[in-house]
């Protein structure tokens, strides 16, 4: 399970912060109770800088003892980090991708992961991006900015790559088929 970028300073400016932590922390604790590895990628740059209080993780995604946090410095979280030495030294084939934001950092970790080989599920609930206080203006509005990449990701058909997108709840750590419930 990858956690991207749900730092404080970045929760702090989340479109549906509460919703998209409690889905990512549910997810969290069922991936641990299944021995299922949970890394954080946590972005450092002139704005989120160690030692700041907008720089950690929020303490309801604390990582445990002995779970991995790669810093990075660029949207992708798998450049110029370990990410990618991470997980296949665990043998770790798919990953379930959450974080903040959606069409940034979320997005160019999942494209990555796809391309360096792994299987991704995008979880539904447990990506987001800021709220939008000037939409309508360039940007989409932040609930369609999720749904839109969430609708790729159903269609995106990679060669060789399984790609799914499941609501939290269907994310089914033990390796039993996903449960599929209501509208996504």
């Amino acid at each position: 399970m990858l956690v991207v970028d749900m730092q404080q300073a970045l929760v702090a400016i989340a479109h549906r912060a509460s919703g998209t932590v409690a889905a990512i922390a549910g997810l969290q604790a069922r991936a641990r109770a299944a021995g299922v590895p949970v890394v954080f990628a946590q972005q450092r740059d002139e704005e989120l800088e160690p030692g700041t209080d907008g720089w950690p993780i929020v303490p309801e995604l604390a990582p445990a003892p002995g779970e991995s946090v790669v810093p990075k410095a660029a949207p992708d979280s798998f450049l110029d980090t370990e990410l990618d030495a991470i997980l296949r030294a665990r043998g770790i084939t798919e990953v379930v991708v959450t974080g903040f934001a959606t069409e940034i950092c979320v997005e160019s970790t999942a494209r990555q992961a796809l391309s360096r080989g792994y299987d991704v599920v995008l979880v539904a609930d447990g990506h987001t991006t800021s709220v939008r206080p000037d939409v309508p203006g360039p940007y989409a509005a932040p609930e369609a900015s999720v749904a839109h990449h969430n609708e790729i990701y159903r269609n995106l058909r990679f060669p060789g790559r399984r790609v799914r997108v499941l609501r939290a709840a269907e994310v089914d750590f033990d390796g039993r088929a996903p449960v599929r419930s209501g509208p996504r």
